[in-house]
């Protein structure tokens, strides 16, 4: 599972017609929103994530149901290491638009950094329902998995009783994930 930051930059582009588009507030809004989002998204990928945040939620105040700028307001908390308020975020937008996969996506990237496997599968399965050609869902949907099967073969492994086929599965699921990225893929 790769980080949130360096796969977003492209998709936050190409998402933002989309998902304003779908904002209730007309034409005019939709059609202004992609150009305050590109350039905000410009800004957090020169790194400036601090101030690109402060102007994404100052922008936020005149429009708080456009869905593209929320969707960066969530790529933007989770970059700066507030987790439980992106997960805030993209859990809304997944309530407010449950026909998007990428809010589901990023959703399940959030809990299974928290440790929390079985509310990812779960995102990531409503995910891959939306869209099933959805190439990062399906590469977190596996990495969950592994991550799973470690903790099931943890759970049957017994002291006590050593399975010698068990402790080779385990070791081989212990060994594919030192492989695995530290965070998981966001939407693409």
């Amino acid at each position: 599972m790769r980080r949130l930051r360096g796969a977003l930059a492209g998709l936050l582009l190409a998402m933002a017609g989309t998902l304003a588009a779908l904002a209730p507030n007309g034409a005019a809004r939709a059609a202004d929103a992609p150009s305050t989002v590109r350039d905000i998204e410009q800004q957090y990928r020169r790194g400036e994530t601090v101030q690109a945040l402060q102007r994404l939620e100052a922008a936020l105040t005149s429009r708080p149901g456009d869905a593209a700028m929320r969707f960066l307001h969530g790529v933007l908390l989770a970059d700066a290491g507030q987790a439980a308020r992106a997960s805030g975020v993209f859990a809304g937008l997944t309530q407010e638009f449950p026909d998007l996969p990428e809010p589901h996506n990023n959703l399940a990237v959030l809990q299974a950094a928290a440790g929390q496997l079985d509310a990812a599968r779960i995102s990531l399965e409503t995910a891959l329902q939306l869209d099933p050609q959805y190439r990062a869902a399906h590469e977190n949907l596996g990495d969950v998995y592994l991550r799973l099967a470690l903790r099931a073969y943890g759970q049957a492994s017994d002291a006590n009783r050593p399975d010698p086929l068990l402790q080779r599965k385990l070791q081989l699921a212990r060994d594919l994930a030192r492989s695995l990225p530290a965070s998981p893929a966001p939407a693409r």
